[in-house]
């Protein structure tokens, strides 16, 4: 019996740790959570096909004109009549061939074009990437926030919980009337309120993540990490700017468009040029037994010498050009944009962090003392634990709007300036 009991024991405790083994938070940084993003995600892997793609049109582009070769057999006489002959006596074989001679580099040309549509197809996946990670990041900051309001509404709970045992023994003692007693005790469900819907808000942000990143990880066994402070330094505008000109996917895209269009209009032009074929024959003739002959063709290029497309690929060149004037003031606006939405979340950040906070804590535990020895009236005292939540919550809240415009910031400039 005590056999079996020790084999009961040992069994109970291995499925208790392989249960624990199985609901093990997995806890992701940042870095972690853009690796697996940019692994999982199917619109990037969509777009990154698509570039794929882009490079075996190279290929299609650099290609050869195929040669032709024909046969012929010409009086054949199987029919009877005439002078006597068999019916192959006349029998002629014949085989030409011929081949087009591309001239002023339309193959080089289409292939350069095509490089370089391959170029802006990276470009436009670099800035669909800078536009998801946007989201990404937007997604993971809100995860940080809401655990941060959860830690928050904890917090207040338990010391509401612990004021309201203080005066329950005020009670039980006479110091106070059963009245401000059971305001006491209403007031809780403010604070249990607040906790719950900090849950609610954790846990849909938490699936908001999993769907970006793809994943089928539990709600429950999946958090992340990372600080959620500021920084109250920030680079010079100056040199913001300088680095998302040179970081910006978008404007490069820009960038290369205009490139790709000259290359498109030298190509329009080299189409209006005329090609030679090239050909030669050789066949049979009786009494002759065989020969062989060259030819040489030009098209007429009298009333088509592409002049359409000669055209319309000027136009584009002056279309991309402006497109591209576009961009570049799109990056300024939002460089500058961003810029001021961060350094204004600064400035309010500022005295919440060297005196609201304290100040809100101080008179809440001032209040409460003096409340507690008779010296402040249960308004008072309501009034102050008011305070301390509802500052708290906005230092919160502007935390988390300094993160969006940071990130903001940080896509408008194309990479990461404020981490």
């Amino acid at each position: 019996m005590q056999r079996a009991s020790k084999h009961l024991r040992l069994v109970l405790v291995t499925v208790a740790a392989l249960a624990g083994t199985g609901l093990a938070q997995t806890t992701m940084s940042w870095q972690e959570v853009r690796a697996k993003f940019e692994a999982n995600n199917p619109t990037l892997r969509a777009g990154q096909i698509g570039i794929e793609e882009s490079r075996a049109q190279e290929i299609t582009a650099f290609l050869r004109p195929n040669p032709n070769l024909s046969f012929f057999a010409d009086q054949i006489a199987p029919f009877p009549g005439g002078p006597p002959h068999g019916p192959f006596a006349y029998f002629l074989p014949w085989a030409s061939g011929s081949y087009l001679l591309e001239r002023q580099g339309k193959r080089e040309l289409r292939l350069e074009s095509a490089q370089k549509a391959t170029a802006v197809a990276v470009s436009n996946q670099a800035d669909l990437e800078r536009m998801l990670i946007f989201n990404l990041r937007m997604a993971f900051v809100q995860i940080l926030q809401e655990k941060t309001i959860l830690d928050l509404a904890k917090e207040n709970l338990a010391y509401y919980d612990h004021v309201l045992e203080v005066n329950r023994q005020r009670f039980k003692a006479g110091a106070i009337a059963r009245v401000d007693l059971d305001r006491l005790e209403l007031q809780r469900v403010q604070y249990e309120s607040d906790l719950q819907t900090a849950e609610v808000s954790l846990r849909t942000a938490k699936i908001q993540l999993l769907a970006l990143l793809n994943e089928r990880t539990p709600v429950d066994q999946f958090d992340v990490a990372g600080a959620f402070d500021f920084s109250p330094q920030l680079p010079v505008l100056d040199d913001v700017r300088q680095m998302a000109l040179d970081a910006r996917p978008d404007l490069q895209a820009a960038v290369q468009s205009v490139d790709k269009a000259k290359t498109d209009h030298r190509l329009a032009v080299a189409n209006g040029s005329t090609d030679p074929t090239f050909g030669a024959d050789f066949g049979r003739n009786p009494p002759i037994d065989a020969y062989f002959g060259v030819n040489v063709s030009f098209p007429l290029r009298i009333f088509d010498r592409n002049q359409g497309e000669k055209k319309r690929t000027q136009l584009d060149i002056g279309r991309n050009e402006q497109l591209l004037e576009a961009a570049r003031a799109q990056v300024f606006s939002d460089v500058d944009s961003a810029y001021a939405a961060v350094n204004s979340t600064i400035i309010l950040l500022m005295p919440y962090k060297e005196r609201y906070l304290k100040q809100a804590t101080s008179v809440r535990d001032t209040i409460q003392f003096s409340y507690e020895h008779g010296a402040a009236s249960l308004l008072d005292f309501l009034n102050a634990q008011a305070d301390y939540r509802s500052v708290q919550v906005a230092y919160l809240n502007l935390l988390g709007s300094y993160f969006d415009a940071t990130n903001q910031l940080n896509m408008a400039v194309g990479r990461e300036v404020i981490p």
